[in-house]
């Protein structure tokens, strides 16, 4: 018996010892000031920890949400500087990803090249920050977002933009619509109409320059929209300023919230999309100092922009679901999951908007007895 279980263990080790290694993807990233540039190096300007991240730390910490949100958690990521040229070296991926970081570059190089006319013009201003969309799915996202510009604290403090408000919210409503919990993140691979981090109240100052980027913006969404087969992701556009830059850009009708609409980011591809909301406005529309203190037409548009914000996250899940089914059809059939003004959208709104527990919304919920 130990004779048999030790030619079993040489075995083994012989079988182990002849296993190819993992095969090694190595991605160029350009110059150290490419990269310092286009990976907005450094980004910890709150908060950092100490020692300070490298450069080669920064792109590590992105690439690796990217690779996890992609489906490779298994893999493995470093990133070297050799002779002034910075590479990235990827195992556990398939060797066309590095395509897929390639496409990010090229595209962040067209936005940097439009934000340095900016400056050059003297319209950037000094709380603002070039950041490419970095950290999310591009590959394996089922779903696109569109929206006009990242908040500045995903860039300088908690440095993941799914970690922010808004898209914790969205994710939230992924899930009451069935996507598992834990698995929303391929769904909120977001493209910026502004690759500018600004803080969240500067999307009034953003206006003038949305235009300025949309090259680059087109060229990300026609690589991050790309489905096997020819087939597309389809594409929520979040609030008034993406909703208007893709409607003037691409030459469509106004595309207000729960329009379902299309655009071709490149020819013979076709992207369904529909108009949502902003996922931070429910909270401007359900605030009581919009209504002179009066806390019932506060609740009340609080619970209109609630049920506009489960259909769309529902047309979301639907048409990732089924990218080549009807997007009218999928909206109808949201609409009747989400009735305007029903019971479950008004429970869902006073208890995620204004944290009542279940039985104090539901009693909120009641239907008046004429």
């Amino acid at each position: 018996m130990h004779k048999l279980l030790a030619l079993l263990a040489t075995l083994l080790l012989a079988a182990c010892a002849t296993q190819p290694p993992p095969s090694l993807v190595t991605v160029p990233l350009g110059t150290t000031a490419q990269a310092t540039a286009l990976f907005s190096y450094p980004n910890c300007l709150n908060q950092c920890p100490t020692p300070a991240p490298t450069l080669e730390d920064t792109i590590k910490h992105w690439l690796t949400l990217s690779m996890l949100r992609d489906g490779y958690g298994k893999g493995t990521l470093g990133v070297v500087t050799k002779d002034g040229q910075v590479y990235a070296q990827l195992t556990g991926v398939p060797a066309d990803y590095g395509n897929v970081i390639t496409g990010l570059l090229q595209s962040g190089a067209v936005g940097y090249t439009d934000a340095q006319g900016i400056v050059n013009a003297g319209k950037w201003q000094s709380d603002w920050h070039f950041f490419l969309p970095l950290g999310f799915a591009m590959q394996h996202n089922p779903t696109v977002q569109l929206l006009h510009f990242p908040p500045d604290t995903v860039m300088t403090q908690t440095q993941d933009y799914l970690q922010a408000a808004t898209t914790k919210r969205w994710a939230s409503l992924l899930v009451t619509n069935g996507v598992p919990q834990g698995s929303t993140d391929p769904y909120q691979t977001i493209v910026d109409i502004a690759p500018i981090a600004a803080p969240a109240s500067a999307g009034a100052s953003l206006e003038g320059v949305y235009d300025d980027f949309s090259n680059y913006t087109v060229s990300l969404l026609a690589q991050w929209t790309a489905g096997p087969a020819g087939s597309a992701k389809p594409t929520v556009a979040f609030g008034a300023p993406a909703r208007a830059w893709l409607a003037e850009y691409f030459k469509l009708s106004p595309i207000n919230v729960l329009t379902v609409s299309s655009f071709q980011p490149v020819a013979g591809r076709t992207v369904p999309v529909i108009g949502a909301n902003h996922p931070s406005y429910i909270w401007y529309a359900s605030d009581p100092k919009q209504y002179g203190g009066n806390q019932q037409k506060a609740d009340a548009a609080g619970i209109v922009v609630m049920g506009q914000d489960l259909t769309a996250s529902c047309w979301q899940v639907t048409m990732a679901a089924t990218p080549s089914g009807d997007p009218n059809g999928a909206l109808a059939s949201c609409q009747g999951k989400w009735p305007a003004n029903s019971a479950p959208v008004c429970e869902q709104f006073y208890e995620t908007i204004r944290n009542l527990s279940p039985a104090d919304a539901k009693a909120k919920c009641v239907p008046s007895q004429g």
